[in-house]
């Protein structure tokens, strides 16, 4: 199997095996059958036989039933072409096969081409669209005309990975375990960073002209010469995998910005979880974090007016029938979800747990939204919206118990609710820490002793083994140690999670990849910074897991996206290159002593966007036993 952006390309080798009967050997015929829809979905398909093709459609849509957005005219649409001519073929519905069939619709549809006996390879080219059969063929002659063979098709996707793997050369591995090969996860990492958010734009055989794309908000195909995309994991992907594409895509960063804005302009609503359609899955507004990571990164190929208007709706304007729906967890059919509960949240500072379905994330992530919204307000020149938001930011404080000293859900009548109560796809242990904007000052604040007493908390939650790695909300906790001031164990726990959590077999995550955020959690900490805060610009410090990283960054990292050529699979231009230098740390120094970038010393364990793009060294100097480097002192 191989694949282009529109296009899969399978070869199949057939056995000659066969059915030995009275002396005599009955070959089998090669086949390949196409499943076209399953049940309860009204598939169409034809046979072409003279073109050697299978072409087809069905409206099967994943997550259907989520949302406000019923687009009644949705079809996948795809072309198969065949290496060989027919033999024979036909059509099938469920079980019964109907020989000689050129085209059928219904439910457990499917299609099928026989071969000669003596047929003993046959490949096949499928592309798909979601426009029409003639756009996927369209497509099919774009990216895998006829004639391409397959070790052309492996070729050409090779090179278009490798305009972006190969931009990074990895030396001093400690791989006395192939199981655990940095290199591997970290390369393999990166793969799965790289391929979300989806363009879903269909090509052109002339970059002049403009694509086109459907639009499930508006059931209509579109044309374009932006990018348009779609798979939006926003409650998962915001925390890291943002950071990552503005490092190793920045030439597609602003088109990304664009199309949330897009969407923004059809439904009046940022995306929450979008997946051709808004699907409300999961909580809060996370599309205002990206746009800030944006921001704070110097992206601004977009319209930044748009951007607070969409922003500022999140942050004060509740979802339709707020008060009368429970927007829990894939509750179906419902108006666009935004932030529910952000009535009583605008009341009194937190969302109401005996009224909303996980009031507790939703008050925590509500409160770093509102940061986020704060980045955007001050991008578009407006500095009272932005200190406002800010000062509300501060929110997350009203679910702490000093009782029991860890953030509780609270009731209408300001009463904790139950501890276990309240929370998105985690505890009390995780949401706890969940206040990735003000961890050094006012979350450390909370806590007996300050940063002191933060850290004692930080030791119970993974020495007592709360931390749970496969889910996102626990990624930037071991990052809190060296945020308030214990990089050290920021270095030690760092490095524990991801010999835990990560290898280099089939089974190398230890959780979902959610669209690329397990990855870029590892690739982070492995050149050894991690964006706490994702709204803001800068990085928190772990311990690089290589001796030397070597990147050539793509054109547009360090100018905000700013490329010659036009938003595409490769960078363009040959970018700068940043060597990262760690010396002994694959070879038992973890701990970190010294930092410079450039030759300018760095005392802190925190990293600027600027600094990383715009740098040709960053040194580590490493040690074996902790130091005092970035230590601060108590509260």
């Amino acid at each position: 199997m191989t694949a282009a952006a529109h296009t899969g390309y399978l070869r199949f080798d057939f056995r000659g095996e066969g059915v030995e009967e009275s002396g005599t050997v009955d070959l089998i015929e090669p086949y390949v059958h196409i499943q076209v829809s399953r049940r309860n979905w009204t598939g169409q398909v034809q046979i072409d036989p003279q073109r050697q093709e299978i072409s087809g459609s069905n409206p099967q849509r994943q997550d259907y039933r989520l949302g406000p957005d019923k687009p009644a005219s949705f079809r996948g649409y795809f072309v198969s072409r065949f290496s060989a001519p027919f033999s024979s073929y036909g059509t099938s519905l469920g079980a019964n096969l109907s020989e000689g069939n050129e085209q059928a619709s219904g439910e457990l549809l499917g299609a099928y081409a026989k071969f000669p006996a003596n047929q003993t390879r046959v490949e096949v080219r499928t592309a798909i669209s979601f426009v029409s059969v003639a756009q996927a063929r369209k497509n099919l002659d774009i990216e895998s005309p006829d004639g391409t063979s397959f070790e052309d098709a492996v070729e050409r996707t090779k090179a278009a990975w490798l305009d972006k793997l190969g931009r990074v050369t990895i030396e001093g591995v400690n791989a006395t375990d192939a199981d655990h090969d940095p290199r591997t996860i970290w390369y393999t990492g990166l793969f799965h960073a790289l391929q979300y958010p989806s363009d879903f734009s269909e090509p052109t055989d002339d970059p002049s002209r403009a694509r086109t794309f459907y639009s499930g908000y508006t059931d209509s195909v579109h044309t374009s010469n932006d990018s348009y995309y779609q798979s939006w994991s926003l409650w998962d992907t915001y925390r890291a995998e943002h950071s990552l594409l503005t490092l190793f895509a920045p030439e597609r960063v602003n088109s990304m910005m664009r199309t949330l804005l897009r969407i923004f302009d059809w439904t009046g609503r940022l995306p929450m979880w979008a997946n051709l359609v808004e699907t409300n899955i999961m909580i809060a507004t996370n599309a205002d974090a990206v746009l800030a990571n944006a921001l704070s990164r110097g992206f601004r190929s977009f319209d930044l007016q748009k951007a607070w208007a969409a922003a500022r709706k999140d942050a004060y304007v509740p979802p339709e029938n707020d008060t009368q729906l429970l927007y829990y967890d894939r509750e179906p059919d419902t108006p666009y979800e935004a932030r529910a509960g952000l009535t009583s949240y605008m009341r009194h500072g937190w969302v109401d747990n005996d009224r909303w379905a996980e009031s507790g994330s939703r008050t925590l992530d509500y409160a770093f939204n509102d940061a986020a919204c704060a980045v955007v307000a001050r991008a578009a020149g407006l500095p009272a919206e932005a200190d406002a938001l800010e000062a509300r930011s501060k929110n997350y404080a009203h679910l702490w118990d000093s009782g029991t000293g860890f953030m509780r859900a609270r009731n209408a009548n300001g009463s904790f609710a139950d501890a276990a109560r309240g929370w998105t796809e985690g505890d009390r242990w995780a949401y706890t820490f969940d206040v990735l904007h003000d961890a050094p000052g006012g979350l450390a604040a909370l806590f007996p002793r300050g940063r002191r007493g933060m850290r004692e908390k930080l030791d119970e939650h993974f020495g007592g083994g709360h931390n749970v790695h496969g889910n996102e909300p626990s990624h930037h906790i071991p990052y809190l140690y060296a945020l308030i001031g214990y990089p050290a164990a920021a270095a030690e726990t760092v490095r524990g999670v991801a010999w835990e959590n990560y290898n280099a077999t089939s089974r190398g995550l230890a959780g979902n990849e959610d669209l690329g955020q397990m990855s870029a959690w590892y690739v982070f900490s492995a050149l050894g910074f991690y964006p706490v805060n994702p709204a803001g610009e800068e990085y928190v410090v772990g311990s690089p897991f290589f001796e030397r990283v070597r990147i050539r960054w793509p054109e547009g990292a360090a100018t905000g996206g700013e490329v010659a050529a036009a938003d595409g699979c490769g960078g363009g231009g040959r970018g700068e290159t940043l060597v990262i230098e760690a010396r002994g740390a694959a070879k038992g120094k973890p701990y970190v002593k010294g930092l410079s970038v450039d030759g300018r010393v760095v005392d802190r364990p925190v990293l600027r966007h600027a600094d990383i793009v715009g740098a040709r060294l960053i040194k580590f100097e490493m040690s074996d036993t902790p130091t005092g480097w970035g230590e601060e002192g108590e509260l």
